[in-house]
């Protein structure tokens, strides 16, 4: 299963994006990876290379590319402060652009996942994107915040998600709390949003990485087959047994 990082152009911006592809010959289906606040790390690494076992081309590009080494070096949540949805988006459409001109790739395969900021992300991506067939968003926070330039935050762009979503939430997390799973729950509902919650309990914020202290081995291997479930349904056309 080989992987490797590429340099792609962002406006002018290099940005660095890690893949991984599944051995054997393709087209295969293909998931990007929005990463976590902690940025291109071994958890993010690791889940591409997770998915790519699971026969899909998984890539994961530097949303923080544009930041300096003083604000990489400092507190990461405060690398929030310095994300725009405008960027956001171009850095995920170049991702997108790749996979498109990748002959080991099915262009019409396309799925999205992404933790912590990720989540926010793949809520993003999926209203302003009509190129995924499946997102997962897991324990993304701020849905309701724009970011950056934004004039509007992904919650209010929900009537343009086309895709079905899958979304994990810490029953004991604070940002998306219980109350923002309900309102982004019915907000799904009432634009008829094909969609799926799990909560998982006594679960916090992180519970997938595995290389933190938050990190929450039931909700994660709960969690992960009903994700790899959820891609096969819409990606491959069936359920993996198991």
């Amino acid at each position: 299963m080989p992987s490797f990082t590429e340099k792609l152009q962002v406006n002018g911006h290099p940005m660095d994006m890690y893949t991984s592809v599944p051995s054997g010959s393709g087209p295969f289906p293909a998931v990007v990876i929005a990463f976590h606040v902690g940025g291109m790390d071994e958890f993010d690494r690791t889940m591409a290379d997770r998915l790519a076992e699971e026969g899909y081309v998984a890539v994961v590009p530097d949303l923080f590319h544009r930041l300096s080494e003083e604000v990489m070096s400092g507190p990461r949540l405060a690398r929030l402060d310095h994300l725009s949805d405008p960027e956001i988006i171009a850095d995920i459409n170049t991702a997108v652009d790749f996979l498109e001109r990748n002959s080991a790739v099915d262009n019409d395969r396309l799925g999205i996942t992404g933790f912590c900021m990720g989540g926010r992300v793949v809520w993003l991506m999926a209203a302003v994107s009509s190129v995924f067939k499946a997102a997962v968003p897991y324990y993304g926070g701020n849905i309701m915040v724009p970011w950056g330039a934004a004039t509007q935050p992904p919650f209010d762009l929900t009537k343009d998600i086309d895709c079905p979503m899958l979304f994990h939430f810490g029953g004991a997390d604070a940002n998306p709390s219980p109350d923002d799973q309900v309102k982004l729950d019915a907000e799904l509902t009432r634009l008829g949003k094909s969609h799926q919650f799990y909560s998982y309990a006594g679960a916090g914020h992180a519970f997938m990485d595995f290389t933190g202290e938050r990190y929450h081995k039931e909700a994660a291997e709960t969690s992960w087959p009903r994700t790899l479930d959820f891609f096969a349904n819409h990606l491959k056309g069936a359920a993996v047994t198991r």
